[in-house]
Formats: C-alpha cells, sequence, structure tokens
C-alpha cells in the first residue's frame, strides 16, 4: 500500500515506522521544512523520539500538496489545532483517511473524524485510537489499539495495515465512542497529573479515574455513542495509560501545574501538542450544550480558562455532595 503520514511529531513519527517496517510504500510530511531535513540525514527523529532509528526507505515530503497526491490511504497526525487546516488539503483524496488526533473542536463540537468528513467528504474515514505512548509504540513494546469506522470494511483495512506482534489492533463500530473516549480522557489526565503535583497519593488518583470514568460516559452517551465504549481500549485503557504514564504529557502539564508553575509558562514553553488544555475548552462547551453533568471537566476548565486556583478547583470537587454511584 502506499500511504502517506501528515504529521512528523512523535506519533506520527512512530506509526510510519511501523507502518514501513510492515512493507508499505510510506511517506512522512511535517509542516516544518528543517525538521524534515533533519530526519532525512540522521535517520532519527531525535526532537521528539530519542535514541529511535527510523527505518530505511521511508520517504519525507516537504509540500502538503505533494504529500495528499497520489497515496491510498492519508494518517492524519497534526495537533487537533491544525486538523482542520490540514485536512483541507484532502478535499479531493477518494482513498482511506485515519485520524489519530485526539482532539474535539471548538464551536463545532466535531471530532477529528467529523472534521474530516467535512473537508475530505469523498473520503472514507476511520479513527485509530487507544492506549498508546508514541515512544513505546516507536520501541516496539505490545500495545493494543482500535481502529472504528461507520464502514466495517474500512475499519478491517486499518486494522490489517497496522496490526503487527506487537501493535494488536481491534475493530469498532463506534467511532464517535472511540474518538470522545481518547479525547476526554486527555482532561482527566491535567487532573491526574494536578493530584501529583499537589502531593495527593493512589487513592485520591484511582478515585479521580474511576469518576472521570462514569462522566466520559455520560457525555459520550449524551452526543450519540455508545456505553459499552468507554470501558473499552480507547475509554478505560487510554484513560489508565494517560493518567499514570510519566510519558504522558498531560498528565506532566498537569503536575506542573499542582506544583505553581504558571499557565502561560507551561504553554509556552513546551513544543508537545497537549491536547487536554484545548479539549477542555471544546468539551465544557458540549457537556453545556447536552445539559450533562460533568465537574471533573468543569474544574480543569476552571482552572485553565477562568484562572481558579489549582487548590480551589480541587476543595470544589472533592466537597460536592454525596450521591449514589452510578
Amino acid at each position: 500500500m502506499k500511504i502517506t503520514v501528515l504529521g512528523a511529531g512523535a506519533w506520527g513519527t512512530a506509526l510510519a515506522k511501523l507502518l514501513r517496517e510492515s512493507g508499505h510504500d510510506v511517506a512522512l510530511w511535517g509542516h516544518d521544512p528543517a525538521h524534515l531535513a533533519e530526519l532525512r540525514t540522521a535517520g532519527r527523529n531525535e526532537r521528539y523520539l530519542p535514541g529511535v532509528p527510523l527505518p530505511a526507505g521511508l520517504r519525507y515530503v516537504d509540500t502538503l500538496a505533494e504529500a495528499a497526491r497520489d497515496a491510498d490511504e492519508v494518517v492524519v497526525a497534526v495537533p487537533s489545532r491544525a486538523f482542520r487546516e490540514v485536512a483541507g488539503a484532502l478535499a479531493d483524496f477518494r482513498g482511506v483517511a485515519i485520524s489519530v488526533t485526539k482532539g474535539i473542536e471548538h464551536n463545532t463540537g466535531l471530532t477529528m473524524c467529523g472534521v474530516l468528513r467535512a473537508c475530505a467528504p469523498r473520503a472514507k474515514t476511520v479513527v485509530l485510537s487507544g492506549p498508546s505512548l508514541a515512544l513505546e509504540v516507536a520501541r516496539g513494546i505490545p500495545t493494543a489499539i482500535v481502529a472504528a469506522s461507520d464502514d466495517s470494511s474500512s475499519a478491517r483495512l486499518v486494522q490489517s495495515l497496522f496490526h503487527r506482534p506487537a501493535f494488536r489492533v481491534y475493530t469498532s463500530a463506534d467511532p464517535l465512542g472511540v474518538e470522545l473516549g481518547g479525547a476526554l480522557k486527555n482532561i482527566i489526565a491535567i487532573a491526574a497529573g494536578t493530584c501529583d503535583g499537589l502531593g495527593f497519593g493512589d487513592n485520591a488518583k484511582a478515585a479521580l479515574v474511576t469518576r472521570a470514568l462514569a462522566e466520559m460516559r455520560r457525555l459520550g452517551v449524551a452526543c450519540g455513542a455508545q456505553a459499552e465504549t468507554f470501558t473499552g481500549l480507547s475509554g478505560l485503557g487510554d484513560l489508565t495509560v494517560t493518567c499514570f504514564s510519566k510519558l504522558s504529557r498531560n498528565r506532566g502539564f498537569g503536575e506542573r501545574l499542582g506544583r505553581g508553575d504558571a499557565l502561560f509558562d507551561l504553554l509556552a514553553g513546551t513544543r508537545h501538542a497537549v491536547e487536554g488544555h484545548p479539549t477542555a475548552r471544546s468539551a465544557w462547551q458540549l457537556a453545556n450544550k447536552h445539559g450533562v453533568s460533568t465537574p471533573i471537566i468543569e474544574q480543569v476548565h476552571a482552572m485553565l480558562y477562568e484562572g481558579k486556583d489549582v487548590k480551589a478547583a480541587v476543595r470544589d470537587l472533592t466537597s460536592r455532595d454525596s450521591k449514589a454511584e452510578d
């Protein structure tokens, strides 16, 4: 297969490596020509995947128009803030467009596959998501993930493209649930990191993750997703790894917030996308639209967009009235 990966960050590069090692003709595009030149010369992406050699034969494409031309499948692995702009280059694309970006577009409330359907109406869309830290995937550490689509044949195609002994791919017919699970868990990871930064223990984090799962499911079902999806790899699985792993950018971002680092400095000082930040605003808007109670998302939104003190957010969350578990 001839596959183009749009996005030369950690995740895009890790997936390009995996696909090339499976014998596919793979082209990798990134928005920074200087960064692509480094990859060509060094055969590594030291900026995002230090110490991981890239396979021979992986092609690096400088222009977006060239990258989108003649591919059988396109993997879109750019940050959510740039997703619509990049997806616009696929207006005439008729193959399978695969989103691996975890986010919700502000104001429209669209998931990334929703954006793809709007920008590339002739393409078949698939989401590939789950507990998949890019560095571990690039190193060949066993991982399981989900390919979801309204079109079962497209989901099975993506499964066949990516499936390897160390990268097990399942299929799902609930792309909305898979996408919402992947997007919402980043917000919760910021909250989990905040707990770490404040010095809370494992009891607190376990309670947070468990209650967050119920919250994610409520919002997902209100949006039209299937409840059971949130107990699968793209829900509970992704939530767990993102809230507990030291490799999680969103958890690390929250930890620094909890330690007292200024939000502006945190946002200005990272070149990695912290998707939980823009997603908190989008999810808060979505919850209000559907009238769904999302107390954890509300408090993260208040910390990130309303200037609320971290300790005050925790106090307001833990002092809520008691209720039955759902």
